[in-house]
């Protein structure tokens, strides 16, 4: 593997307040390859534990998570500022996605008969490929790395896995649950490494495949890097969600989903819905209801039980979504609510709706990471459907009306899911990714863990 010196480190801050909580060094080059050979020999052994063993250490795995939330959600939101209740429900998240995979991992990786003339039995087989490399972001730092790690595990690989610079310290506290837990040494690993040394990795023969969460030029720059050493990836990337309510909808109910979801994590989230698109019949009293929820927020200190919206993630953070306000007031937007970004310390932006929105500005093509709103509104069905699909991304997305036309609507969207008459998320039972600038591969689900599986055919005559 090519050497290269660790530039950096892993600085986390409070946003709320702006101090320093813990510089933690990236990893020397020295260390990088201890950890790298670590994981590849527990993959030579981990292969081979029977799936039964592997139940038991993920049920084991589950309870710790959930015995221990209360310091896992703490660790959480003072890293990244999140309000107590969103840290906690992400790692139940956390909890639910093992206890998923450690019911139903057995009949996920069961053998497929298949009946082929001249064999008497042919057999298609979900064999593990080696260690994955993942490289995770900070907006959901316990559910994401998990997401990235429990299907692998469950298949038979071990993990490697970058966390983000600003939330290194509530990733690393799942190496001791790992250990608690009783998993082999090197089965999972949270790994400090630079950009330069992510590279390394990837052109590293024991680094089998690359997944990565973040934003689409991070992905970019690390498919290129996988398709050129000819590896599997799995890349789920930035997310501008259409919300389409029609005029058969019911008004109160979408208006209350589409705020309370733009609203969660404090809007910092992928598959947030940022782009509420509305027909004319219902589209006052929607905005009326809409901006009313935005409006009775509390913004504020995280660990506070007054609080609803908490700092976003950084100063850099909160100054990219107010130069994106800026320029949409700038070239004609409407602000329905008036917020943005508060003056003093830590990374507070007050939550703001606008309207009136044109593919002259910024938010109109960018993803607005944060507690800002956006109402579109259209003459009809069909304008709904071609404003939600003009847009580079393609993750998800709703449509609130009546049953028949908002599943006739759904299937025009270009994008990886769609609710109807309900958000969507990423449940851990069904696959979860994008399409266009969204990504590519899916997660979570039997696909999660197809993805980096060596999906083998064993044929055998006599």
């Amino acid at each position: 593997m090519a050497t290269t010196k660790p530039r950096g480190g892993y600085r986390t801050l409070n946003p709320a307040t702006g101090e320093l909580l813990r510089d933690y060094p990236s990893v020397d080059d020295v260390e990088l390859e201890r950890q790298l050979e670590t994981a590849h020999q527990a993959y030579l052994s981990w292969r081979d534990v029977p799936i039964a063993e592997r139940v038991a250490l993920f049920s084991k795995v589950a309870d710790i998570i959930e015995a221990e939330l209360p310091d896992l959600a703490h660790q959480v939101s003072l890293e990244m500022g999140k309000i107590v209740p969103f840290s906690l429900g992400e790692g139940s998240g956390a909890v639910r996605m093992f206890r998923y995979y450690a019911e139903h991992g057995p009949e996920l990786l069961a053998d497929e008969v298949v009946e082929v003339p001249g064999f008497s039995r042919v057999v298609v087989r979900r064999d593990p490929v080696g260690v994955v490399l993942g490289v995770e972001p900070w907006n959901a730092p316990l559910f994401q790395a998990m997401r990235a790690t429990a299907p692998n595990l469950m298949l038979g690989n071990t993990v490697l896995l970058k966390p983000a610079e600003i939330c290194a310290g509530s990733t690393l506290m799942f190496d001791q649950i790992f250990r608690e837990a009783g998993f082999p040494e090197g089965c999972y690993q949270t790994l400090l490494a630079t950009t330069d040394q992510v590279s390394s990795l990837i052109a590293d023969d024991r680094v089998r495949a690359v997944t990565l969460t973040g934003s689409d030029r991070a992905g970019s720059a690390v498919g290129e890097q996988a398709s050129r050493n000819i590896k599997p990836v799995v890349l789920e990337l930035g997310g501008s969600d259409a919300f389409i309510v029609l005029d058969s909808a019911d008004v109160d109910a979408a208006a209350t989903t589409a705020s309370t979801c733009r609203l969660l994590l404090g809007g910092q989230a992928c598959a947030l819905p940022k782009r509420v698109i509305v027909t004319d019949g219902i589209a006052e009293e929607f905005t009326e209801k809409y901006v009313a929820a935005f409006s009775e927020q509390v913004v504020g200190d995280p660990f506070d039980d007054k609080t609803t919206v908490g700092p976003m993630s950084s100063q850099e953070a909160a100054d990219l979504l107010q130069e994106q306000l800026d320029d949409a007031v700038a070239h004609g937007a409407t602000v329905l609510l008036e917020g943005g970004k508060v003056d003093g310390p830590g990374a507070f932006f007050r939550p703001t709706v606008i309207t009136d929105v044109t593919p002259q500005m910024r938010v109109y093509r960018e993803e607005p990471f944060g507690p800002l709103g956006m109402v579109f509104r259209v003459a009809d069905a069909e304008a709904a459907i071609a404003l939600a699909n003009d847009n580079p991304y393609g993750l998800g997305g709703a449509v609130f009306g009546e049953p028949d036309e908002a599943m006739r609507i759904a299937r025009a969207l270009d994008t990886g899911g769609v609710g109807i008459n309900g958000f969507l998320g990423s449940p851990v039972e069904i696959p979860f990714g994008g399409t266009k600038r969204s990504g590519v591969g899916r997660e979570l689900g039997r696909t999660g863990m197809d993805q980096f599986a060596n999906i083998k055919t064993y044929a055998v005559n006599g």
